[in-house]
């Protein structure tokens, strides 16, 4: 693991970090802030899965995070969204290629041989963030946005023994019945719409997956709501499972950092009431 880059915030150090990855057989590039602590203290980690287009850059740059993750004393993990460099896959497509891994394992070429986001994901980084930071791999968190709000419902919907905070700002929460979920799976699945369903939370949801419950943001002024994020799938989803679901509908707000920064000590905080039980 190679650092890139560190300096102190909020009493802490917010560190970009770069690794090559086994399961895509690239480069990778995360960041991690780890609040101050004492030494040999472990502390609760929460993952933050980003959307389209984005790096680990966007929230490590805009998220707003610091703060509460300092009072909370929780470590926040941002990884980049797919594989990139030379001779990976690539689409001139923004929802599609690099920028757009949607945290699946490819099986179709020619994204399979480094679209293998699922696997970096729930193993590969989780073993890094283990062995080189000071974390308490007993008390983990995720939370994402749009895209990645997908990836941090469906990964959380496998691993529900591994989570004990799940939470979402404007998630896409049934990718398999919205064009961008549908371009994707198609495009790194195939056409066996029945493999989907693993990677769609209403699906997991519907066979039987479950949670404790879940938090979710949602701008109403967001300009993707109503094709492609549909949060009235998740809530009849959850209501039909008995899931706890905290949906909250925020009038004026759209898809951009400007409303993730908005909530986000709210679900840093939403975390930290699980993670420290």
């Amino acid at each position: 693991m190679q650092t890139l880059s560190t300096a102190k915030a909020h009493g802490g150090t917010q560190g970009a970090y770069r690794h090559a990855s086994t399961a895509t057989g690239t480069d990778m590039t995360f960041s991690v802030f780890v609040p101050e602590h004492d030494a040999g203290e472990t502390l609760p980690v929460l993952w933050y899965l980003s959307g389209l287009t984005c790096t680990h850059a966007n929230v490590t740059d805009k998220g707003e995070y610091r703060a509460a993750c300092a009072e909370h004393r929780i470590v926040f993990v941002a990884p980049d969204t797919s594989p990139r460099g030379d001779g990976v896959a690539d689409d001139p497509a923004w929802d599609m290629g690099q920028g757009a891994g949607f945290y699946v394992d490819a099986t179709q070429a020619p994204w399979s041989p480094h679209f293998r986001m699922r696997s970096y994901i729930e193993d590969e980084l989780p073993a890094l963030i283990a062995a080189g930071f000071p974390v308490d791999m007993a008390a983990q968190g995720i939370t994402g946005h749009s895209m990645g709000g997908h990836g941090a419902l469906t990964i959380a919907l496998r691993n529900p023994d591994r989570f004990r905070s799940v939470s979402a700002f404007a998630p896409i929460v049934a990718p398999s019945q919205v064009p961008w979920g549908e371009k994707a799976f198609g495009g790194y699945l195939g056409d066996d719409r029945a493999a989907w369903r693993e990677h769609d939370a209403v699906a997991l949801i519907e066979n039987g997956a479950r949670l404790p419950d879940v938090l979710v943001d949602q701008g109403e002024a967001d300009g993707f709501l109503a094709e492609q994020l549909r949060p009235d799938l998740l809530r009849a989803a959850c209501d039909a499972a008995g899931i706890p679901l905290t949906l909250r509908m925020q009038p004026g707000y759209d898809h951009s950092y400007n409303f993730i920064s908005t909530f986000m000590a709210d679900h840093i905080g939403w975390a930290a009431a699980r993670l420290r039980t």
